[in-house]
């Protein structure tokens, strides 16, 4: 059947050559653009899906940013800490130097000091002017702030890490357990025949926790030259003695060591054949006894068991990690004490969420001359010229005691700072590079044109243009053959 008025074979052409230059011009834009995607239209469900994964590589691109940054940031303070060590490593040589006072002449000994004022000077110095971008460093800006320390119980707190989540403060909450102990040794007063005094020659040692030394004393010597004897080198062994009644020789000596805890041990051993009386017992009436060792406080920090050691307490939790120094009176009562984490510190972001599992934090102190020591043995602002203990003053001893201590706080920062870069931020860039490599590699197999299958694709489009072109022009053209009709 031949009509005029409807050719459906044109129409039918006229679709697919239409539906083959649609496809032709997709496949031009995919290969221009080297996406699959150009518009929702596209792939619905893959668009929200790249979409999301768009978002998550740009928070782990700037996470891994993040990283970098605190990386300099740690850097550049370990530098600066670095400084300080060797300044406090020339301190303590001048200290001990000046304590030769058998080969050194007053002068010589002011030199010293001279030069240790000024090391001071620029270690407060550097304290203050470490910085990177604008943000201080080492003056105390980065530590964290506590409310509500009593220094009658706590003596020295510190906060190296706190995470406050969605909280504006952190309670802190100690409480004590098991109270700290010296290790003690009890010699009697009531020895038949000599009371108040050895009953006949002996030579005995003494070791602490520092050291040993050899005492021998005569017969009759009284109680309290012992405890004199003794208490003359107990910064040889971290050992003294005191008669138990100060005014009363027959009270018995008490031979103590000059710390708390596990660490701290007391030893007296006879060494030859005489003295045959002599004795020590672990207290008044007590067993006998060669050997006492002290114990650790025990106590729990916001319910979890912090480690001891002597009256220091530390907790390392996900949420907290301090450092306590209790009094002497706190680590021996079982009480509770309290204080807040009420800000500061400094708050790294090393994850692709804005949120307290992807963020840590971590506390500088200043490491200024005043703030380097401790209460027990003094401050390293105390070591200049007109401090207690003043090379000059003739300390040279607390000197060096205040010297090794701000050394250790000072090695202890560094191995902080070191341990935070290395197990936390080199960790964290590592993982988020691998997460970045996979987000990516994701998107793309989502978003990316394939250039091989697209060349395939337009290749058939164009054959298909081609061809349908020349069957629309077929199919307008059969229609004339009705004109043979007329004919």
């Amino acid at each position: 059947m031949s009509r005029i008025n409807t050719n459906v074979s044109a129409m039918v052409a006229q679709h697919n050559l239409a539906n083959s230059n649609a496809d032709l011009q997709v496949r031009l834009q995919r290969l221009s653009t080297g996406l699959q995607i150009n518009r929702g239209a596209d792939n619905p469900a893959g668009l929200i899906v790249s979409e999301r994964l768009r978002s998550e590589i740009a928070g782990v691109t700037q996470a891994i940013d993040n990283v970098s940054r605190a990386t300099n940031v740690i850097a550049t303070t370990e530098g600066a800490l670095g400084e300080i060590s060797n300044l406090l490593t020339s301190i303590k040589g001048l200290t001990v130097e000046a304590a030769n006072t058998g080969a050194f002449s007053p002068d010589e000994i002011k030199a010293n000091q001279l030069q240790i004022d000024s090391a001071i000077e620029s270690i407060t110095r550097i304290s203050n002017s470490a910085s990177f971008a604008g943000l201080k460093l080492l003056n105390g800006s980065l530590d964290y702030t506590l409310s509500g320390v009593n220094s009658a119980q706590i003596q020295d707190a510190r906060v190296t890490s706190a995470n406050f989540g969605t909280q504006t403060y952190i309670p802190v909450n100690v409480e004590v357990l098991n109270s700290a102990e010296t290790a003690s040794l009890f010699i009697s007063g009531n020895t038949t025949g000599a009371a108040g005094a050895l009953l006949s020659s002996v030579t005995f040692e003494v070791t602490g926790s520092t050291g040993v030394q050899v005492f021998s004393f005569t017969s009759g010597t009284a109680l309290s030259a012992v405890a004199f004897a003794i208490n003359q080198v107990k910064d040889a062994t971290g050992v003294s003695a005191s008669l138990v009644s100060a005014t009363d020789q027959t009270s018995g000596l008490v031979l103590t060591s000059a710390s708390f805890g596990s660490d701290a041990f007391v030893s007296v051993r006879k060494l030859d054949s005489s003295g045959a009386f002599f004795q020590t017992y672990t207290a008044q009436n007590g067993a006998s006894a060669n050997r006492d060792t002290g114990e650790d406080v025990l106590a729990l920090i916001n319910g979890n068991l912090a480690l001891g050691d002597g009256t220091k307490l530390s907790l390392h939790s996900s949420t907290l990690n301090v450092e306590l120094n209790l009094t002497t009176a706190a680590a021996q009562a079982l009480s509770t004490y309290s204080f807040n984490v009420v800000g500061g510190g400094a708050n790294f972001q090393i994850g692709q969420s804005v949120n307290s599992s992807q963020q840590v934090g971590f506390g500088i102190q200043s490491v200024a001359a005043s703030n380097l020591g401790d209460q027990t043995v003094g401050f390293l602002s105390s070591v200049v010229s007109g401090g207690a203990n003043s090379l000059i003053a003739g300390n040279q001893a607390g000197a060096s005691q205040v010297i090794d201590k701000a050394i250790d706080q000072v090695s202890f920062l560094r191995g902080r700072l070191g341990a935070f870069e290395r197990n936390t931020l080199q960790t964290a860039s590592q993982s988020q590079q691998v997460a970045l490599e996979n987000l990516t590699s994701s998107e793309s197999s989502i978003r990316d044109a394939d250039f091989a299958a697209e060349t395939s694709r337009l290749t058939r489009a164009q054959i298909l243009v081609s061809a349908g072109t020349s069957t629309l022009a077929l199919a307008n053209s059969t229609s004339q053959s009705v004109l043979r009709l007329l004919q």
